[in-house]
């Protein structure tokens, strides 16, 4: 299940089989010209039909969207044995509902995704890397504002992390960070066809930031080693964290303006009972990770942090899973985000397609009363 069925070089459409792993694709597509609309921090080791089953966001999101707007089409095995063939790779189809998003996210619960369509952009022919210190996280949207209106088309990724998550990467993993310590760090990625032209753009952004006093430090990256090295300092949290201690972790969509705030708050509700909370992610998404780390599990920790954590979320109109899913933990835990009404009409779906319950039982979502 691990084969390219067809790639169209002029309209960019992928069709492959869902246990490609999502790095292989990628560099199969460079060869082409093309690379794929979607990077991970995973991206050796997951699969595409994984990808698809989660909806899974990534690092590229800001420039290129989700996968609910660059897959073409699919192909999933039902519960009752039956195929659904909706692989076709055609741009426009307007013909009736489009199942393939009832796949897409659905973790496994409605069906098998065995092969899909997805349409793949271009390989940029210029990449810059920005690595900036920021002291405060209201400059870290300010700056948000002023690359947009400075990098416009060229933005391929905005991402931000905390001085915590940038010292347990250099404690754990012995990571140089190039700049002086400071309370945010913003990771900038700039993608487009003309080199000299996306150099201006940069460098009359990044004169802007730094006369505004909006940023204090920076560095910037155009060969692929120090590309490399640069996103290693965002990409490797989560495996750095791992060698702190014990990780509870929460994958959430909040405003922009509010993002942080949880953060804080969780950081002042826990006191000295964690050894470390953190928070980075892609905000240019609005997508905050979350996560904490103790010695060994503890149940007044988590007790602590949850539902406080689903609440405050809510609270704000956010959501509980931004791009990793509910699972089998989180799958009652829906009710923060959705409504009881919405929540009832997927149990129907999963009832219809799935009446004897046997596709990834327990999870995502909740038993119908």
């Amino acid at each position: 299940m691990d084969k390219v069925i067809s790639f169209d070089q002029v309209s960019g459409a992928l069709v492959c089989q869902s246990g490609c792993i999502l790095e292989s694709l990628n560099q199969y597509l460079e060869g082409q010209g093309y690379i794929m609309p979607l990077d991970l921090g995973a991206k050796g080791s997951c699969h595409i039909g994984g990808n698809l089953a989660t909806n899974a966001g990534g690092l590229r999101l800001l420039r290129y969207g989700s996968l609910r707007g660059t897959v073409l089409g699919l192909e999933a095995v039902l519960p009752d044995g039956s195929v659904l063939n909706c692989l076709n790779s055609l741009r426009k189809d307007n013909t009736g509902y489009d199942l393939k998003q009832l796949f897409i996210g659905s973790e496994g619960t409605l069906g098998v995704i065995t092969a899909v369509s997805i349409l793949c952009p271009r390989k940029p022919r210029s990449a810059n890397v920005a690595l900036l210190g920021c002291e405060s996280f209201s400059k870290v949207l300010q700056v948000f504002t002023l690359c947009r209106d400075h990098l416009g088309e060229i933005l391929s990724a905005y991402e931000f992390q905390d001085l915590e998550s940038m010292r347990v990467v250099q404690t754990h993993l012995k990571l140089t960070n190039p700049l002086q310590d400071s309370a945010f760090y913003i990771l900038i990625e700039t993608a487009g066809s003309c080199e000299h032209h996306d150099e201006e753009k940069l460098n009359a952004f990044l004169e802007k930031a730094l006369e505004s006093g909006l940023v204090t430090s920076g560095t910037v990256a155009t060969d692929r080693g120090k590309i490399k090295s640069l996103w290693a300092l965002r990409e490797c949290i989560t495996e750095a964290l791992a060698h702190d201690g014990y990780v509870y972790k929460y994958d959430l969509s909040i405003p922009v303006e509010k993002l942080y705030d949880l953060v804080e708050e969780t950081r002042a509700r826990l006191g000295t009972t964690a050894r470390r909370v953190v928070g980075y992610g892609h905000l240019g998404d609005g997508n905050l990770h979350l996560n904490i780390t103790s010695e060994t599990k503890s149940e007044s920790l988590l007790a602590a942090l949850e539902p406080f954590v689903y609440e405050w979320t809510a609270q704000h109109n956010g959501s509980i899973s931004a791009e990793h899913g509910l699972g089998f933990k989180k799958r009652d835990h829906i009710y923060y985000s959705k409504s009881r009404e919405a929540v009832q009409l997927m149990q129907k779906l999963k009832k219809m397609l799935d009446p004897k319950g046997i596709m990834n039982p327990y999870k995502t979502i909740p038993s119908a009363d």
